[in-house]
């Protein structure tokens, strides 16, 4: 395609986003697919590779390709699951999960101290959560007693945690969360294949049950334009609500 066939739009990199946007919508470009390197689209377009990348800039902000260094541009697989804050997990229960390791450390990320961890090392039980097209939804990461029966913990990397506790007859007595966004780095980005720093969306849990030996802390984390979080408040009637308001 040559510059002659771009000039009436606004800007050639506009006319060349509009170009790649097209063939994205058009399935010639599919989700998860690389697409042509700089030096190719500028040989095709017949423009600078500048222009080419401010199209690519375009549309990596408007949340239609994904840069990871060393490996390409992609298409992203625009995709997103909402994730409802009763820590129920009833929403994935077609969902699929692959262990990834277990492993005895103590929690050391900063925003987990809210919770007041134990300061002992725990069992780690890390595992990916995939939707039922195979695409992955979300890290996990948990931590348990290190002194918890082998056999829970080997469920525990298979199943949610609210599976396993209800499968034992354990039951929950007080979940706290916080949502908060971080950079993404290391494993969780090599899952994703998204780029170091790309931002993900978290979700911090402790969960207290009615056996003392049986504390959980956790973190899922997911990149924050594949998962959002949805929360449900019942209404209070307003005249219930202005009777404890005189008490």
């Amino acid at each position: 395609m040559s510059i002659s066939l771009l000039r009436s739009a606004t800007s050639l990199h506009e006319a060349i986003r509009e170009k790649l946007l097209e063939r994205i919508k058009g399935g010639a470009y599919r989700p998860g697919s690389l697409i042509p390197s700089t030096s190719m689209l500028s040989k095709e377009f017949g423009v600078s590779a500048i222009t080419v990348k401010r199209a690519l800039r375009d549309l990596q902000s408007l949340g239609m390709l994904t840069s990871i260094t060393g490996k390409g541009t992609f298409v992203k697989h625009n995709k997103r699951f909402l994730l409802e804050l009763d820590a129920s997990m009833s929403w994935l229960v077609n969902a699929k999960l692959r262990l990834l390791s277990v492993a005895r450390e103590k929690i050391a990320e900063p925003a987990m101290q809210t919770f007041e961890p134990p300061e002992a090392a725990m069992l780690c039980v890390r595992k990916i959560v995939f939707s039922r097209d195979n695409s992955p939804i979300m890290y996990d990461a948990a931590y348990l007693s290190s002194d918890v029966d082998g056999h829970i913990v080997d469920e525990f990397g298979a199943g949610f945690v609210t599976s396993v506790l209800n499968r034992h007859n354990i039951n929950i007595t007080n979940i706290r969360i916080i949502i908060d966004a971080a950079p993404a780095s290391g494993e969780p980005a090599e899952v994703f294949g998204i780029p170091s720093g790309y931002p993900m969306l978290r979700r911090l849990y402790h969960i207290t049950t009615d056996k003392p030996e049986m504390t959980l802390y956790g973190i899922t984390e997911s990149p924050f334009d594949r998962l959002g979080c949805v929360f449900n408040f019942p209404s209070v009637p307003r005249k219930a609500q202005l009777s404890e308001f005189v008490k």
